[in-house]
């Protein structure tokens, strides 16, 4: 048994000054699963502070327990939940609304070509527009509103987001402790299958197919950044 699993298989400690439970497991010898995917738990020095709590306006992780400071993002954006901030790409004129030519501009920034992008735009605003419309009746452009972008949320993802447009640090850190295999500090194409797979929800069919664009788009971008 390797020192790392043997470490896991102990109760996890809390701090002397904390007086909730004094331990906890986070995997089980009888339940191979559990020793496969380790779940993210916070060590002491640990910068990023309460990780199960959602945030609303600042994706914290790890690397930036207080949000994207970048260009002063997290000042500029307080105003806007993190789902909303993160469909803010497809949304350059600001005025609210995804249409779906705002979509086939964000995909060709991408470099995919004219048949997938065509087939991206009709997908997203397809399926995305009806939930967050202000009316019971389509909207005959297929038009997504950012403001109730949260209806469109979808299972069998990371749960990054909650039914409110949150950030919950935990569920975005798990998915690289539970997929990363080797501990390279990324998830390359095999540990993105396996997380496909490992998050799916039974009979979740839109979900499933919806995990599966994202991861596309995913490293569409990563090869945009890149080179």
């Amino acid at each position: 048994m390797s020192r790392r699993l043997s470490q896991l298989l102990q109760p996890f400690h809390r701090r002397p000054t904390d007086t909730r439970s004094n331990s906890y497991n986070v995997c089980l010898t009888t339940v191979p699963v559990t020793l496969e995917r380790i779940p993210f738990y916070p060590k002491p020095d640990n910068p990023l502070e309460d990780p199960g709590t959602a945030r609303v306006n600042i994706a914290a992780t790890i690397e930036a327990p207080n949000g994207t400071q970048e260009a002063n993002w997290a000042e500029r954006h307080k105003h806007m939940t993190v789902v909303q901030q993160h469909c803010s790409y497809w949304d350059k004129d600001g005025d609210g609304i995804i249409w779906p030519q705002d979509t086939w501009r964000g995909v060709r920034a991408w470099g995919w070509n004219i048949f997938l992008a065509a087939l991206a735009t009709f997908v997203i605003n397809f399926n995305l527009s009806y939930a967050t419309g202000p009316s019971y009746l389509p909207d005959p452009f297929f038009r997504i509103w950012i403001a109730n972008v949260h209806k469109d949320k979808h299972g069998s993802d990371s749960m990054s987001y909650d039914n409110e447009g949150r950030f919950v640090p935990q569920n975005f850190e798990n998915l690289f402790s539970k997929y990363d295999r080797n501990n390279k500090g990324g998830l390359d194409l095999f540990d993105l299958a396996r997380a496909l797979k490992g998050q799916r929800m039974a009979f979740d069919f839109f979900g499933w197919s919806a995990a599966f664009l994202e991861c596309k788009r995913f490293r569409a971008v990563l090869v945009v950044e890149v080179y």
